[in-house]
């Protein structure tokens, strides 16, 4: 006759194993788990590369990255159906268009293929099993009132890189509530500035050449956050009155914030954006499906002067500031 359950025993067995000095990991496939991203070469993802990295080295499986470099949605669907067509183990997908994606998502799902959205999230409609990466809407109402706490009046201009892409334009729409909602007599202007870099800095300046009146500049994406730095520097905006400030951690936005020619940036985690979809697939297929992938909000967090020194003496593969593993020894 079998033993009746006994909580308590089983939590102590628990306790005990949890203190033995066994591995985790036991023998598993080497499975094989695919990103599908929208900028491929933005070095927004360096960090989130990193982070790919040493969750397949502990978990012991493998990644590929692949993609569009200008977020072509035709490209990142074909990347995509190549991998289910692989029948590859896991994909970890940013679905920055609201349909698009649905349907090689659940194609993916009928061939037993787990699917996590990442950095860009396609809402209810898409099937995707979890998303991982920072409440972009939330992210947008908090960036709009921090604006409006240094701008008072006047005409603002919001630049994103790529309008209407769901992994940035929820927080030009947050922004823009958070400042309507504000009461102050602050008009918004947004500009897109182009999935690259370069052409991202040529509009941006363009801007305010033509309306050398503003009162704010700011960005909703790493690369163009840059690019408000390098103007902001260039035409001696910030000595002016022109507050400005963006997203993400490129090393010349914190060395801009170090400068004072940016009054802040936020931290989204990008190095997290890697790691825990692979994470969330292994223990997917570790515990036979048991354990799904969750909801994970990677978080907000305002760097200003006042905090930037850590980010700019600690160098490391968190924030893509460095191929090393270490972590800070005191």
């Amino acid at each position: 006759m079998t033993a009746p359950f006994d909580r308590a025993s089983l939590l102590k067995r628990a306790v005990v194993a949890a203190a033995a000095p066994s591995a985790f990991l036991q023998p598993h496939p080497k499975w094989r788990f695919v990103f599908v991203n929208h900028a491929t070469t933005n070095p927004f993802f360096v960090p989130a590369r990193y982070g790919i990295g040493d969750a397949c080295s502990l978990f012991d499986v493998t990644s590929e990255w692949a993609g569009s470099k200008r977020s072509d949605v035709a490209q990142m669907v074909a990347a995509m159906e190549q991998a289910i067509a692989r029948r590859v183990d896991g994909i970890a997908v940013s679905v920055i268009d609201q349909f698009a994606f649905n349907a090689p998502t659940a194609l993916a799902l009928e061939h037993g293929i787990p699917v996590v959205a990442y950095n860009a999230d396609g809402g209810h409609n898409n099937k995707r099993l979890a998303y991982v990466g920072q409440d972009l809407y939330q992210a947008g109402l908090q960036f709009g009132a921090r604006i409006v706490e240094l701008v008072h009046e006047g005409d603002v201009f919001l630049f994103i890189a790529t309008p209407g892409q769901l992994n940035i334009q929820p927080r030009i729409d947050g922004a823009l509530d958070a400042l309507r909602d504000s009461g102050k007599p602050v008009k918004a202007h947004v500009v897109g500035t182009g999935a690259l870099v370069a052409s991202e800095h040529h509009r941006i300046e363009e801007a305010y050449l033509t309306h050398r009146t503003l009162r704010g500049m700011f960005a909703v994406d790493a690369g163009s956050t840059s690019g408000v730095a390098a103007v902001v520097k260039k035409h001696g905006l910030h000595a002016k009155g022109v507050r400005a400030g963006g997203f993400d951690l490129l090393p010349s936005t914190l060395d801009a914030i170090d400068r004072g020619l940016l009054d802040f940036t936020i931290d989204q985690q990008p190095y997290l954006q890697g790691f825990l979809p692979i994470q969330q697939l292994f223990l997917h297929h570790y515990s036979g499906g048991l354990v799904s992938p969750a909801e994970t909000n990677t978080g907000l967090k305002f760097v200003t002067r006042a905090n930037v020194r850590r980010y700019l003496t600690t160098t490391s593969r968190y924030e893509g500031s460095s191929a090393e593993e270490k972590f800070p020894v005191t």
